[in-house]
């Protein structure tokens, strides 16, 4: 087996950033379609089908089956290669889609698999592989806020992901128990047991604010939390779009002049 590219990074910005990663002649990274932000003359582009790596099955058959479960996570059938072919190092960079933090996972330090929402992903080392995780607990993908099937990227090389708002990374101990938002929960480590539990109290759901179910982490191993889920940033812009437009054309124009937003 064909181990992954060894690449360096560094990563500019504060909320919103991007990754910029350097390649050695003949090194590759792998992304997202969207993710490409800027790249050095020598680096070569190609659209490929899956994720490239050594894992993945090379039959048609094999090929079709990646494809598919990548749009079961919502990515596209393709991800595109970044090849260094000219002489010398050379930079190729990737963008966080919305304001947060980028996340960097070592692979050959945390297992070599991580379990991940599944919109996280941003980009890899060549030969990292970027699959599906069922959740094993059907309740847990119904009530769980993030679905039945998560992302799951592994190998032995670097990965990075992106999550909204401040990130914050936790290590629990065996049998340590962590109660999270179902939203929050950005990536975990292999090790992790991942449930959910019921919020008990029925005036808890209909006067704190907050769902009806709790993400439940159990160690021992790593969790990767947000601060700041799109789908709740998602949410409060809708529901604002939502009011301004039912205060009318009069007061809804006096609102905006009074507000500032015209």
């Amino acid at each position: 087996m064909i181990s992954n590219h060894e690449i360096d990074y560094k990563i500019y910005g504060e909320e919103l950033q991007f990754v910029e990663i350097e390649l050695d002649p003949n090194e590759t990274a792998i992304a997202e379609s969207g993710a490409f932000m800027m790249m050095d003359n020598g680096i070569q582009m190609n659209t490929i089908f899956g994720d490239g790596s050594q894992q993945q099955d090379n039959s048609i058959l094999g090929k079709l089956f990646s494809a598919g479960k990548r749009l079961l996570v919502g990515e596209s059938l393709f991800m595109t290669a970044f090849t260094n072919v000219g002489q010398g190092k050379k930079k190729v960079s990737f963008a966080a889609p919305y304001t947060g933090k980028i996340i960097v996972f070592d692979l050959q330090q945390l297992g070599g698999k991580i379990i991940a929402q599944k919109d996280a992903f941003l980009c890899a080392a060549k030969g990292v592989s970027i699959g599906i995780e069922f959740q094993k607990r059907l309740g847990t993908g119904i009530f769980g806020g993030e679905g039945f099937i998560m992302e799951k990227i592994e190998g032995d090389g670097l990965a990075f992901a992106h999550a909204g708002g401040y990130v914050v990374e936790k290590e629990l101990q065996a049998g340590e128990l962590l109660k999270v938002d179902t939203g929050c929960v950005v990536a975990y480590t292999a090790g992790i047991d991942f449930d959910i539990e019921f919020v008990r109290g029925i005036k808890n759901w209909m006067f704190g604010g907050e769902g009806l179910f709790f993400a439940i982490l159990r160690g021992p191993g790593k969790v990767w939390l947000q601060s700041l889920p799109i789908s709740r940033l998602a949410g409060r812009l809708q529901q604002y779009t939502y009011h301004r437009k039912e205060e009318g054309s009069i007061l809804g124009g006096l609102g905006n002049l009074l507000d500032g937003r015209e």
